[in-house]
């Protein structure tokens, strides 16, 4: 079978879920197949994340995409027509130097994200392979045997996806029970039960970002009693069937060694306090983000006090880049990570990021961003890479369903 190359790749501009440009990618093959993709966008951005471009000026009020455009036109696809497509990490390589610089300013991680996804897609069609089984082919993954995959559905947004007044940025729920068909069934039926308890406390359902309810509360913690009495009302058990993680994002309200959280500025030692009284109180697992992107010294202290009981997730923290993970295994600093492709701007280096953090046993958990579009690459890469999460917001809302959709059908045909 002859070897499939590149025939053409034009990159242009669309929206996210949020109306805010980000980029598309056109590939033909040479045997005149097409293919998509498209890169997601993030509203809460660690400061150590690979360079999104954007355009200023006065279009989309400064956030267009089009320089990134011109350089996948321009730049990119001139060098990659001729390529053999299944040369994935040959080609992310040459996007690499071709770009020259540490965080991808030059051409922008996002316009080099966009043709590597687009390439990993054709490489599986020349392949004639589901993408999940080309990725764990290509990077010499084992291939799973079941999509054994927890969701984590955001269903109480706060912080900077939502305009409340929540410090904590996502209440998650994540269902343990039964096949990925079924958790995400669980899910959606205490999602619809957390409406009908906002609905009857005359309570706002208006969405944020990610698909979930986004009302005023009392306190973060309501937002915790909330979901224990939704799974409780759906049918579920707290704790058993059903558990809760939380995205704080801290470095949103961090400023100058003091975390201001609920009106208080608290320090390090303080919070970790409240988030140990809460892990004792209510089913959570795990806590994103639970301090600073740079505050190493607190987060092997939390790490220490609380790694034992629950996951304790870098997003921020490690930017899916693994000079800083590999920092925070030496430091002791949390215990698992969360991956998102943007963050670092290839698939290559995301793979190589997720095979460091599973060889430290660190979990893994494939993530979304807060602007995303309906391309569900995510959802193959959770399943080639053997993590044991996936977290792409509320059960609504097709750009978040698309990922888990994907999942349930390749579970239905495929295992």
């Amino acid at each position: 079978m002859p070897k499939l190359t590149i025939k053409q790749i034009n990159g242009y501009e669309i929206l996210d879920s949020r109306g805010r440009p980000t980029i598309g990618v056109r590939l033909i093959l040479s045997n005149n197949k097409e293919v998509l993709a498209a890169v997601p966008s993030g509203a809460s951005t660690g400061k150590h994340e690979a360079w999104e471009l954007r355009d200023g000026g006065k279009k989309f009020f400064g956030q267009g995409v089009q320089k990134a455009v011109k350089n996948i036109n321009r730049i990119i696809a001139p060098i990659l027509v001729g390529k053999n497509v299944s040369d994935q990490v040959g080609i992310d390589s040459l996007l690499i130097a071709l770009d020259g610089t540490p965080n991808k300013s030059r051409l922008g991680a996002n316009a080099i994200l966009a043709v590597s996804l687009a390439v990993a897609r054709a490489g599986a069609i020349a392949q004639s392979k589901e993408l999940f089984v080309y990725l764990a082919d290509c990077y010499g993954l084992p291939l799973p045997s079941r999509v054994g995959i927890m969701p984590m559905l955001n269903v109480l947004n706060g912080g900077r996806h939502a305009d409340n007044n929540l410090d904590i940025q996502e209440f998650m729920i994540v269902p343990q029970r039964g096949s990925f068909k079924n958790k995400i069934r669980m899910a959606a039926e205490v999602y619809q039960s957390l409406k009908k308890i906002l609905q009857a406390k005359k309570m706002s359902t208006g969405l944020g970002d990610e698909g979930g309810f986004a009302p005023d509360l009392s306190s973060n913690e309501e937002a915790l009693r909330l979901l224990v009495r939704a799974i409780s009302r759906a049918g579920y058990k707290p704790g058993k069937d059903m558990s809760i993680a939380i995205d704080a994002a801290a470095s949103e309200f961090y400023r100058k060694g003091k975390y201001y959280f609920e009106g208080q500025a608290l320090s390090a030692k303080k919070l970790i306090a409240i988030f140990s009284k809460w892990i004792k109180k209510y089913p959570i697992i795990s806590i994103e983000d639970g301090l600073a992107e740079d505050d190493w010294k607190n987060w092997r202290e939390m790490t220490d006090r609380l790694g034992a009981k629950i996951m304790l997730v870098g997003d921020d923290l490690f930017v899916t880049n693994p000079k800083r993970l590999s920092y925070g295994i030496d430091q002791g600093a949390a215990n698992s990570i969360l991956i998102k492709l943007n963050q670092i701007g290839t698939v290559t280096e995301t793979v190589a990021t997720i095979k460091l953090a599973q060889h430290h046993k660190y979990k893994t958990i494939i993530s979304h961003r807060s602007g995303e579009t309906c391309d569900n690459f995510i959802a193959d890469l959770a399943l080639a890479s053997s993590s044991g999460f996936i977290k792409s917001g509320a059960p609504a809302r097709s750009e978040r369903l698309s990922k888990y959709n994907r999942l349930i059908f390749l579970e239905e045909f495929y295992f």
